[in-house]
């Protein structure tokens, strides 16, 4: 992985973190549906870039 995608992951990384942090911050009580939540959303972001640049890697 390259300098310049290694900061793109970083500040993905780094917003989704933050956008957690808020959601667990807001909620009165965390349940199964807010972990839920933040499990889902962890999928849907990380997924993706770790089949453009962990799986293209290998090969």
């Amino acid at each position: 992985m390259s300098g310049g995608n290694m900061i793109r992951f970083a500040c993905i990384v780094l917003l989704w973190l933050c956008l957690c942090w808020l959601l667990l911050t807001r909620v009165p009580r965390v349940d199964g549906m807010t972990l839920f939540t933040i499990v889902a959303s962890g999928i849907i972001v990380f997924v993706p870039l770790y089949k453009k640049y962990v799986r293209n890697r290998k090969e």
